[in-house]
């Protein structure tokens, strides 16, 4: 049997003091590569495939500005209430009907469809919205 390893690496900078990604996308993972070697001493020969995307792949490829999957930063400032800004948490804007339910709201990018899963939750609450579900 064969099996398939995804690797994320959570802060790897969008912006290379020297460089670019396109150039050092491969040395980038050649060398994460070597730091898994340390544990797993035979993982460069089982390797059949990789796909590597960095932050600038991610920005390309599927429109995240920055190539930051979480749409902000996740630090205090940013979470739970405050996140994405103060005054707009629980997944509603100054806007009427108009929600948030991506990864710039609570909790986070790194919550599979946590985000609109509770905004669904949250316009449910809007009076006749349940009524309208059944």
């Amino acid at each position: 049997g064969k099996h398939i390893m995804g690797i994320f690496l959570q802060y790897a900078p969008y912006t290379l003091r020297e460089g670019s990604w396109d150039e050092l996308r491969e040395p980038f993972a050649n060398r994460v590569i070597s730091l898994i070697e340390e544990y797993a001493p035979n993982i460069r020969g089982i390797v059949e495939h990789r796909q590597v995307l960095t932050p600038l792949d991610l920005e390309r490829r599927f429109g995240i500005t920055g190539g930051n999957i979480f749409h902000g930063e996740m630090s205090l400032d940013q979470m739970f209430v405050m996140r994405p800004v103060a005054g707009w948490a629980r997944y509603r804007t100054p806007i009427q009907s108009l929600y948030l339910c991506g990864s710039g709201a609570h909790p986070g990018g790194g919550v599979m469809g946590a985000p609109g899963y509770n905004c669904a939750r949250e316009m449910l609450r809007r009076p006749g919205m349940a009524a309208r579900t059944t």
